[in-house]
Order: C-alpha cells, then sequence, then structure tokens
C-alpha cells in the first residue's frame, strides 16, 4: 500500500512537472505565442506546406500574426491553471508523507526548478 502510494505521488508529481516544463517552454520561446509553434504556425510553414502563391501569403500574414497573441495567452492561461492544481494537490499530498518522503519531494521540486532554469540559459545564449 505504501509503495503504491509513494509510486503514485512520484509519477503525479512527474507528470506535473513535465507538464508545467511544457507550458514553460513554449511561454518562453521567442515570440508572441511562442517560436517553436510560432515557426510551425508561421508563414513559412504555411508557405512550404501550402505552396502559397505571394498574394496568398500577403492574406495569410495578418491572419497568422493575429492569432499569435491569442494562442500566447491561451498557453500563459493554461500554464497558470495547471501550475495551481499542482500546487494544491501537492499541498494536500505532502501531509501524508514521511519526512524522508517530504525530502525526496523537495529534491523532485528542486531538480525541476533547477533544470528549468538551466533551459531558460541555455535558450537566452542561444538567441545572443
Amino acid at each position: 500500500m505504501k509503495q503504491n502510494m509513494k509510486r503514485n505521488i512520484l509519477a503525479f508529481v512527474a507528470a506535473g512537472a513535465i507538464a508545467l516544463g511544457g507550458f514553460a517552454v513554449v511561454q518562453a520561446q521567442p515570440g508572441a505565442g511562442g517560436g517553436g509553434h510560432g515557426r510551425a504556425f508561421g508563414l513559412r510553414g504555411i508557405t512550404k506546406q501550402l505552396d502559397l502563391t505571394s498574394e496568398q501569403q500577403t492574406k495569410v500574414q495578418p491572419i497568422l500574426d493575429a492569432a499569435k497573441p491569442q494562442l500566447a495567452a491561451i498557453h500563459q492561461e493554461a500554464a497558470q491553471k495547471a501550475k495551481a492544481v499542482i500546487a494544491n494537490s501537492l499541498s494536500q499530498i505532502r501531509p501524508l508523507l514521511t519526512a524522508d518522503q517530504q525530502n525526496k519531494l523537495d529534491a523532485i521540486q528542486k531538480a525541476h526548478q533547477d533544470m528549468m532554469n538551466a533551459h531558460k540559459e541555455l535558450r537566452d545564449a542561444m538567441q545572443q
């Protein structure tokens, strides 16, 4: 029972960390709406895939530009909601853990934060 609970808690924390990490990566990409998604959703990707004429490209670009801030807002809202749900769940789980398990949870959360900070530093360095 304890072993299953431990495994479930770690799986939940890992899933939450991955979810938050994914949202953070999207938010940290250059350009509104995330550069990674922005490039795939941008004119270059659409033009290449659909073989748009220059007239079509001129008409499509403002539509894509208008969508980028909307997508960025959706990603940001989803990230905030996910973070709140995870924080709330962990605050309920934490009292159920032994001191050793709480220490492990702290280590997992710190490792995740360190990973996110390193990823941000890497992105910043690559943009320079």
